[in-house]
């Protein structure tokens, strides 16, 4: 991409140099460094785009990592931090935002380096006071926050995931780990299993295990309700969203406000109780069913359980060109816990989706017991039709994309809009 300045531009991408332009380099293209001096191109660092870019350097930029959670946790805490009257940007999974108007449409889950700084150029033109960014473990690897000063940083969870990228789990919990060796204030999720590195100037938080922000009563029926303790001072969490995962999530995002903003502790109540989630997590698109973004083991697991006491229908299926070994173990959960599985496609890329369901279906016991649809607007409309007065029907895997992916090709497809048109009996299937 190119940033245009007053006499030059800023670009990161060689191809596009020519005489007198900037080549911003970073860890990720600085292979590229020699082609664009070639084209006429001056280097530049991070360091030094941020001052041609008047980025303000006042700007509090908090960063969210971690297998699950990462987009409901920022979009938690942006709200929040608006809610309260201070000026924010997001930017992660569903694009980019600043002070409450989306400014980029969906993209990574971190951008490169340049567009993240064009982000944060704007959201200092817009004053913005925060900075809210998931933070990926594939741009950790690639260093595409380089360069980039952190306020705070929140770990939520670590599960097997994107083994495909990283080659074992160890190398993804390194990838986690390199986020947290500088002074930012941290905030980890003191429960989480996978947890087994130390971090300094860190505030935990947790449900389970000794905390400094630690829930000492909650209750999740139909929403969430949970009492707070910290450091000699408590306060209330009443939320419409649902499930134990999403409790971990505001419970981040608000130990992080308390201690970055130390907001009048019903001010801060009344903050959490008007953020109402995020589109395809955890969504109720219609009396008893909803869409969810949960594509890995742990993610699954921690839905199901959720909702455990109901009667569940799930379709599901798994990315093509992903870690495949996470397939089975998919299976395995679903099988535990649901009445009834329909594996289905997913985003299947470039591989056969038959060939992927196949895999999935080899984690369950009783290779009978789920259906296997290929169409997933057909799985979705046979899990519907099936469907009894008290189930629950969880369609994972796609949450809010509008998109399926299939050979090389984006089709329009959309699991709420899929059940909209169940209900509304619009469609000809």
């Amino acid at each position: 991409m190119k940033l245009r300045l007053s006499n030059t531009f800023i670009t990161d991408d060689s191809s596009e140099c020519v005489q007198d332009c900037l080549f911003l380099s970073s860890a990720q293209n600085a292979k590229f460094e020699a082609d664009a001096l070639k084209n006429g191109a001056k280097i530049i660092k991070a360091h030094t785009a941020k001052k041609l870019l008047n980025i303000d350097e006042g700007i509090k930029i908090i960063g969210i990592t971690g297998t699950n959670g990462k987009t409901t946790t920022a979009a938690a805490l942006y709200s929040i931090l608006l809610d309260l009257g201070f000026k924010c940007a997001l930017c992660g999974t569903r694009g980019a935002f600043i002070n409450d108007t989306q400014i980029a449409a969906k993209g990574l889950t971190t951008e490169p380096l340049l567009r993240t700084l064009s982000y944060l150029q704007k959201a200092s033109e817009a004053k913005c006071e925060f900075f809210v960014m998931e933070v990926s473990s594939h741009a950790l690897v690639q260093n595409r926050i380089e360069g980039l000063s952190f306020a705070a940083k929140i770990f939520t969870n670590l599960t097997q995931d994107h083994l495909d990228f990283h080659g074992s789990f160890e190398n993804y919990r390194a990838a986690k780990e390199s986020f947290f060796a500088d002074d930012a204030i941290k905030f980890i999720n003191k429960d989480a299993a996978a947890l087994k590195f130390n971090v300094k100037n860190s505030f935990s938080y947790g449900l389970e295990n000794p905390a400094f922000y630690h829930a000492k009563a909650y209750a999740l029926e139909g929403g969430i309700e949970a009492l707070i303790a910290a450091g000699g001072q408590s306060f209330h969490i009443s939320s419409p969203l649902l499930g134990l995962f999403n409790l971990y999530n505001l419970l981040a995002a608000a130990a992080c406000v308390c201690e970055l903003v130390r907001p009048n502790l019903k001010d801060l109540e009344r903050a959490i109780s008007g953020f109402a989630g995020v589109c395809g997590r955890v969504e109720r698109v219609a009396e008893g069913v909803i869409v969810d973004f949960a594509h890995t083991p742990d993610g699954i697991e921690k839905i199901l359980d959720g909702f455990k006491a109901k009667k569940l229908i799930v379709v599901f299926g798994a990315g093509g060109d992903r870690d495949k070994s996470k397939r089975a173990l998919m299976g395995r959960v679903v099988e535990h816990y649901a009445k009834l599985a329909i594996i289905t496609s997913d985003n299947p890329r470039s591989e056969d989706p038959g060939a992927i369901m196949k895999e999935i279906l080899s984690g369950f016991v009783k290779k009978d017991a789920p259906l296997l649809i290929e169409d997933r607007k057909m799985a979705i409309f046979r899990a519907l039709e099936m469907k009894e007065r008290d189930d629950l029907v969880l369609i994972l895997g796609k949450g809010d994309e509008d998109t399926q992916e299939i050979q090389g090709v984006k089709h329009p497809f959309s699991d709420r809009e899929v059940v909209l048109q169940f209900y509304k009996g619009s469609v000809d299937v």
